[in-house]
Formats: structure tokens, sequence, C-alpha cells
């Protein structure tokens, strides 16, 4: 953290507002305020930047992008191949705990394009349906023709489209989530009624928790000059969300602002946006094996009736704790799920 930076934190023009400490209303504004000043006074990021330098990072040129990568081979020149997929407000760091798990097997975690720790993302363009392109030309360039996808958020998105687009290559998913878009697309009379209500659980929560949907697709220039040069306002857009859509003992203070100034320190906030602005298109369905693990605390678990009409789903494994981040949240949980569509692939 230089001296600009904390100038910065220090001279944060907080505005007050009549609910600052309703977390109905958005981050806790007493919380913040003891974030921004361990960040500003306490925190040291050059301790977790030299973690963070010690993974396995790779580059492998997959068309014509640069893929960056936390490539881990295991000592089994056999072993099966996985590739971890981050979503948002996240990056790699989201597997930071599974990984040390999954020593059987050889571990891929890319850095998306336009999030942190990737390749600068100079031009338009990058979809979800472009990222999991990318994936798959860089899974062949390292010589893996075969392995299991797992992710959630953005990344089980990916991950779907990968299935899709490569069913030769990609043995099994696992998911924590269906991806979003289908919702849009859904035909409720095809659909059996707990899976039809769910259409509409998920239509409220669109209503009253995705305004950060709306703002980053529809107007990503404007929200990322905001965010991009406030590191105040980049914290309270991004801990809401880590704080909200966890059990709320998931991250200690260094750890939440490990993660924000990841985004801070690779400007990679407007980048981020992307996936959110880029359309793309989704299959109906995706029949490659599929397991589904679900995490009490995520933003909008589904039922199973509603993720068999989607994937074709072979284990559906609920969970006592976790919220979105469940490789984070519960590792060895999220660890044992992964586990089983491995092996469902070797089927």
């Amino acid at each position: 953290m230089d001296d600009e930076m904390r100038g910065r934190l220090r001279r944060t023009r907080r505005v007050a507002t009549p609910w600052s400490d309703d977390e109905t209303r958005g981050i806790n504004g007493t919380r913040l305020d003891e974030l921004l000043d361990h960040w500003a006074n306490r925190y040291d990021w050059a301790v977790h930047e030299r973690r963070i330098g010690e993974f396995p990072w790779a580059t492998v040129q997959a068309g014509d992008t640069e893929l960056r990568m936390i490539h881990r081979r295991s000592a089994d020149p056999d072993a099966p191949v996985v590739v971890l997929l981050h979503g948002w407000p996240d990056s790699v760091l989201r597997f930071e705990r599974v990984l040390p798990l999954l020593t059987e097997m050889h571990v891929v975690i890319p850095a998306l394009p336009g999030f942190p720790f990737a390749a600068p993302l100079t031009a338009p363009g990058m979809s979800a349906g472009r990222i999991a392109e990318i994936i798959a030309n860089a899974m062949e360039a390292l010589g893996y023709s075969r392995y299991t996808a797992s992710g959630g958020d953005v990344g089980g998105t990916v991950a779907e489209l990968l299935a899709a687009a490569h069913p030769d290559r990609v043995s099994a998913l696992h998911l924590t989530n269906i991806a979003p878009q289908h919702a849009f697309t859904a035909d409720r009379t095809q659909l059996p009624p707990d899976a039809a209500a769910y259409l509409d659980r998920a239509a409220q929560w669109f209503r009253t928790e995705g305004g950060y949907i709306a703002e980053q697709s529809t107007r990503p220039n404007t929200l990322a000059v905001a965010l991009g040069d406030s590191p105040a306002g980049l914290a309270a857009w991004i801990i809401e969300k880590l704080q909200s859509w966890s059990d709320g003992t998931a991250f200690t203070p260094d750890e939440l602002l490990t993660w924000v100034s990841a985004y801070w320190i690779t400007g990679t906030i407007g980048t981020s946006f992307a996936t959110y602005t880029e359309p793309f298109p989704l299959p109906n369905r995706i029949e490659t094996p599929t397991v589904l693990s679900i995490f009490p605390h995520d933003i909008k678990p589904e039922p199973r009736s509603y993720a068999e009409a989607f994937v074709n789903l072979h284990d559906y494994v609920t969970h006592r704790s976790g919220g979105h981040f469940a490789a984070w949240e519960q590792p060895e949980a999220y660890a044992a799920d992964l586990r089983r569509a491995v092996t469902l692939g070797m089927r």
C-alpha cells in the first residue's frame, strides 16, 4: 500500500444518510468506517502480496488472449484434472483454501479475463461465452484433453458454457448455482410447481437485491469512474456483497481488505463488469453430468427440480452452513463435492 493510497483513504469524504447502519439499505456505515481506518493505518498489502505471489502462477497463450492462472500439477501424472472458476466480486482467491486439499488432482485456477491478476483487458467483447472458449484453448495448450469444471456465480455460468461447447472435454460439472440467465428464458408452464415457484422468488431477489446488476450491465463506464477513483467507494461496493452473501463470519478484516485490494491494485473493477455487459447465448439445457452444491447462505439457492430442468443433475448436495463463496467458507465440503463430480466424470 503506497502513501498515495493511504492518503486517499484518510481524506475520504463520508456523506451522511438517514439509514447509515441499516444493512437493508447497504453496507453498515459504522462497520465501513472501522474497515477504512484499518485499511489506511494498519493493513499491510505487502504481506498478502507475497503470499499470493507464491502461488504456482503460469501464463498460457489461448488463441489471441493471454490467460494467467494458478496451475499446480499433481505428483501423479495420470491424476484427474479440475478447472476452478471464480466469480464476481472475487478472484482466484476464492479457491485459496481449497487448493491445498486437492493434491491428488491437477488443478487449474484461471484469473478470468478482466478480473484481478489477469492480463489487461483492453477491448470489448469479453462475454462469458468468449471466456469459456479462452479457457478451452488454454486447457488444450496445457495438454489437458479431459477435465471437470467447477465454479459458481460468473464462474458457474462459464463452466456451463464450456461444457455445452465442448462436451468431449468436460467430463463433469460441479456447480454451486445454476446460471441465473436460465430464469429469464425458462418456460414456467414446463416446470414442476416448486420450480415455477422458485422463479417468483428469484424475480423478487432481482427486484430487491439486483440493483448492482442493472448498473454494472447497463452503465459500466459511469460506475467504473466512481469505484476506480475512490478506495472507500470500492470497499463499500464489494464488502457489502462479501458480507451479505456469506454467513457473516467468513472473513476477517484483513481478508475482506485483501479481496478489495486485489481489485484496487490491479485496477480491474471496471473490466470485471464485462461479463455483465456483454451478451451471450446460453443453451436451454446442459447434458454434462452435474453435481450441484447448495449452501444455505447463498443468495438464491435453487430447488432440485429447478436445477434438473437445465442440467443433467446426478447429485444435489445440501449443506448446513456456507454461502456464495463456498470454496472459501467451507473448503472441505466444497472439495468433497468436487470429488463427487470427478468420480462421476470417470464413469
